[in-house]
This record gives C-alpha cells, sequence and structure tokens, in this order.
C-alpha cells in the first residue's frame, strides 16, 4: 500500500517527536544526579576540592560551547547527539570505578564535554527535520514537552537514587546512569536527519561556520535581538531555581516539607512546557506581558514568605520556563540552516555567563538579606527584559 503525501508527514513528525521525547527523558534520568555530592564527601574531598570541581564542570561547557556547536554545524548533528552521552557514561564510570579527586575532575571535563555535544546540536537537528516535513509551526510544542519529559526524567531518577543507593551502594547507582547515557546513545542513532551538510558541500570548517554565524548576528539586528533574549529569559531564573529550598525553608516548614513544596515548583514548570505550544500565538507583546507577570509573581510570592507566595513562586517559574521555549522559537525562525547549531550554542553561552553572574549577585545580596528578598530583587532584570521587548515591538510595528 502506498501513504499519502498527508501521511508521510505526519508519520515522520512522530518518528521524530518520539525519538526526541525518549532521549530527553533518559538524558536527564540520572541517577547520579541527586546524590554525586555525598559521593565526594563520602569519599574525603573537602568543601573547596567540591566546589572546585563544580567550577571546573562549568568552565569546560563554557569553553566548549560555541565550538561544539560551530562543529555540529559541519558535520552530523545525529553524530554528536549520541557520541555526547557516550563521553558522559565513561566519566560517570570514572567515578565509581576509581574514586578520587583526579577521577572526578576528569569525569567533570567529560560530563561537561557530552553536554556540549548536544547543545545546540539537539534544536538544530530538532527544527530543520520539522521544517523539512513542513512541520515547522509544531516546534515550540516539540520542544515544551521535550522539556517536559525531560523534568519527568529528573523527578524519576530523584525518586529511584534513594532506594538503589541503599540496596547497591555507590557502584549501583553509577551503573544506572552509565546505562541510562548508553540508553540516551542509542535513541539517539534513531534520529532522523537529511541536511545536505556544510562538509558535503562545501568543506566548510568548524572554525568558517563560527566566523559566518557571528556575522550574522553582527549583520541582522533581527537575529541579535532573537539571540540576545534568549539569556535574558532562561539565566535569572535558572540561577535562582538552585535556591529554591533555601526560600522554602525559610518560610518556616519541617525539613521534611521542603521536598514536597519543591516538587510544587517543579509542578509549575513542566506545566509553563506544556503550554508551549498554544502560547506561541501571544506575539511580542504578549511575551512582554508573560515575562512581567511572572516577574511581579515571583517578586510578591517570595517575598510573602508564606506557602501561598511558594504557589506564586511556582507559577511564576511556570512562565519564566514558558517564556525560554518562545525565546528559543523566536532564534530558530530567525537563523539560518547553516548556523543554527552555532548561533543556538552562542546563545546558551550567553545563558551560561549570564547564570554564573547572577550567582554571584546572588551571594552578595545574600549576605545581609533574606533569601525571599533577594528573589524578589532578581525579579527586576525580568520587568527590564518586558519593557525592552515591548519597546522593540512598538519600534518595529509587528507582532
Amino acid at each position: 500500500m502506498t501513504l499519502s503525501p498527508a501521511r508521510v508527514p505526519a508519520t515522520g513528525v512522530r518518528r521524530l517527536t518520539r525519538t526526541l521525547y525518549g532521549y530527553a527523558f533518559l538524558d536527564d534520568f540520572v541517577l547520579l544526579y541527586p546524590v554525586y555530592a555525598l559521593l565526594f564527601a563520602d569519599t574525603g574531598m573537602s568543601l573547596w576540592q567540591i566546589s572546585s570541581l563544580f567550577a571546573l564542570w562549568s568552565i569546560t561547557g563554557v569553553v566548549l560551547e560555541v565550538p561544539s556547536g560551530a562543529w555540529a554545524d559541519a558535520v552530523s548533528r545525529r553524530r554528536l547527539l549520541w557520541i555526547g552521552p557516550l563521553v558522559t557514561a565513561a566519566g560517570f564510570a570514572l567515578w565509581v570505578a576509581v574514586p578520587s579527586y583526579g577521577a572526578f575532575a576528569v569525569g567533570f571535563i567529560l560530563w561537561g564535554a557530552g553536554g556540549a555535544l548536544g547543545s545546540g546540536a539537539l534544536e538544530a537537528l530538532v527544527y530543520d527535520e520539522l521544517d523539512r516535513l513542513g512541520a515547522a509551526d509544531r516546534y515550540a510544542r516539540t520542544m515544551g514537552r521535550a522539556r517536559a519529559a525531560r523534568l519527568l526524567g529528573t523527578v524519576a531518577s530523584i525518586g529511584l537514587a534513594g532506594p538503589v543507593l541503599a540496596q547497591g551502594g555507590y557502584a549501583a547507582v553509577g551503573a544506572a546512569s552509565f546505562l541510562a547515557c548508553v540508553l540516551t546513545a542509542v535513541t539517539a542513532t534513531r534520529f532522523p536527519e537529511h541536511r545536505l551538510r556544510a562538509d558535503d558541500a562545501a568543506g566548510d570548517t568548524w572554525a568558517t561556520t563560527l566566523r559566518t554565524g557571528l556575522a550574522e548576528v553582527r549583520g541582522d539586528r533581527a537575529v541579535r535581538g532573537a539571540l540576545l533574549l534568549v539569556p535574558a529569559v532562561a539565566a535569572v531564573w535558572g540561577a535562582l531555581d538552585e535556591y529554591t529550598p533555601l526560600l522554602v525553608r525559610d518560610i518556616g516548614v519541617a525539613e521534611a516539607t521542603v521536598p514536597y513544596l519543591i516538587m510544587l515548583i517543579w509542578a509549575g514548570v513542566t506545566l509553563g512546557s506544556l503550554l508551549a505550544g498554544p502560547a506561541e500565538r501571544l506575539g511580542t507583546g504578549g511575551l512582554a506581558m508573560l515575562l512581567a507577570g511572572a516577574a511581579l509573581a515571583l517578586a510578591v510570592g517570595a517575598a510573602s514568605r508564606s506557602l501561598a507566595g511558594i504557589a506564586l513562586v511556582s507559577l511564576a517559574f511556570a512562565g519564566f520556563q514558558l517564556a525560554e521555549v518562545l525565546a528559543d522559537v523566536r532564534l530558530q525562525h530567525r537563523i539560518d540552516e547553516s548556523r543554527r547549531a552555532t548561533l543556538t550554542s552562542v546563545a546558551n553561552l550567553g545563558t551560561e555567563l549570564a547564570t554564573v553572574a547572577t550567582f554571584g549577585v546572588y551571594a552578595l545580596l545574600g549576605t545581609d538579606l533574606p533569601h525571599g528578598t533577594v528573589f524578589a530583587v532578581l525579579a527586576f532584570p525580568y520587568l527590564v527584559t518586558a519593557l525592552a521587548v515591548a519597546r522593540a515591538r512598538a519600534a518595529t510595528g509587528r507582532p
């Protein structure tokens, strides 16, 4: 039987999205996530040593983010998506095989490299494959659901880490994490990829791709604005997420209640991901209102230091997650296919640098102010971003 033209794209979209959701879930289904700090401490690492490992992890991501994105535009993106998890798996295996400071450091470098290989490449592959199938308008909904799948993977790993650790110790948790990475790599081989790559077409190197991508940013104001919007939306709330347990504890609840309220906040983030498809109709003005509303909810909720306030913080995080997906959609719509992974990685690099800066600001403010006040103060950048988005809309006259 011959498939009708209408069914061929539908079949292709289903294959792509199912592979994406499985990949996203498995990529964050790492049982080491909630316990690796305990592994380091139990191995005898000092707080300074543990902090230096985290710094090494961040530095690796910053250094490799943009070059890996340019490489993804010069070679097969699917190839990088399955190589990355295997690199990460090697790092996890090293941690449990020879637990020591040197092994942990090398493992973090491998983990950072593995994450960098997929950053930019995934968004670029998904957008271009949807575009080939005439379904680029589904990108927001698809990536929103993928982010929700990642959150489910994280929650599942947190739930299973305790029992697995109790039964088999760090070796069992490490083995489960290694297996999850291998399954992620296997799933990545199922991604379709029909792009005519730069190395097939013109012999471009990753350095050439990077130069042309940055030239596009300098020469096109719309691309530049869309690229800057990504870190402006993603960085602050991404950093604040790390401090939510401290915010929750400050309202006076029992320690045992803190995880449940954190789950409430994560439920809001998941909801924001799932609303990405319908919310794409908001346009620029709607995005500005979304950012402003989420900023106000964050400020009021955090400052109130109450259970109702935590619900408002959850609502704010839902808005920020939704806005982050929409900002990515705007960027993908404006950049050229041949430089898609490169410029997505540039935007991600901006997010990482701004996140680190937010950590520094939080540390300075948190020295003298309660966590609720710091959260409220850090809602202000979103009001500034909302105003900038609204002014840009008024200047261009476009929705």
